[in-house]
């Protein structure tokens, strides 16, 4: 009998050089976003400054903004000598906070989409699709079993 073990996709950073956005602020928006979708959970390892500069071929220092900002945030924990990690503590917001939050990165949201040319129905679209790349991603399969 072969044993469930949990099978994540490996998290990747991909930038967009042509998107106006700074990369700095890729960087954070897609590991908050990976946080989010548990593609990335507390504990696991981003890659070294000096790595992931090079792998993406951007300067080193813009990684280090990155991941400053991050720690300022309480979503990264750097330890010294050891690596970067997903911080283990989740930030408690009370529901009014929360509520609030959602709202503004709604309204933003759709704001910049709306600015780029999409309607509503493009949006759920491409949320919900979003959404089941996250759960397919986090589905069990046997041991071995490729995906």
């Amino acid at each position: 009998m072969k044993r469930a073990v949990p099978v994540r996709s490996p998290f990747a950073f991909r930038l967009d050089m042509r998107s106006g956005v700074p990369l700095y602020r890729q960087l954070i928006d897609q590991v908050q976003a990976a946080i989010a979708m548990e593609v990335l959970t507390p504990g696991d390892q981003l890659p070294t400054v000096r790595q992931l500069a090079v792998d993406l071929e951007i300067n080193p220092n813009t990684v280090v903004r990155a991941y400053r900002e991050m720690e300022i945030r309480g979503i990264l924990d750097t330890q010294q000598g050891t690596g970067t990690f997903v911080a283990q503590q989740k930030i408690e917001r009370d529901a009014v906070e929360r509520a609030r939050g959602l709202e503004q990165l709604v309204e933003e949201f759709a704001a910049k989409a709306g600015a780029g040319g999409f309607n509503l129905e493009e949006l759920m679209i491409a949320l919900r699709d979003r959404w089941a790349e996250g759960r397919q991603s986090r589905t069990l399969k046997p041991k071995g079993e490729k995906q």
